[in-house]
């Protein structure tokens, strides 16, 4: 998640250091993320955690995957048997 360089509000916010609400903005300054308060100009650089790889489930699995799962397992006919 990067940000441009105009500063933006983030609503519901709130600083880690004076505990003001709506006063923090968020701005990318040479391609680093940065969130600054406007109150008592405490500021920091963002850090974001990669994405997570999601979990595999019978939910998101294609369609071949399924079917490749699924083993198919034929008799033969008995013999005199109806």
């Amino acid at each position: 998640m990067t940000f441009k360089q105009k500063k933006r509000f983030i609503a519901g916010a709130v600083c880690p250091k004076c505990s003001e609400m709506d006063k923090i903005v968020v701005y990318n300054k040479d391609g680093q993320d940065y969130r600054e308060c406007v109150s008592c100009g405490f500021s920091d650089e963002m850090h974001f955690a990669t994405k997570a790889r999601e979990l595999e489930t019978r939910v998101n699995k294609t369609e071949e995957e399924k079917k490749a799962e699924v083993q198919v397992i034929q008799f033969p006919p008995v013999q005199g048997k109806k």
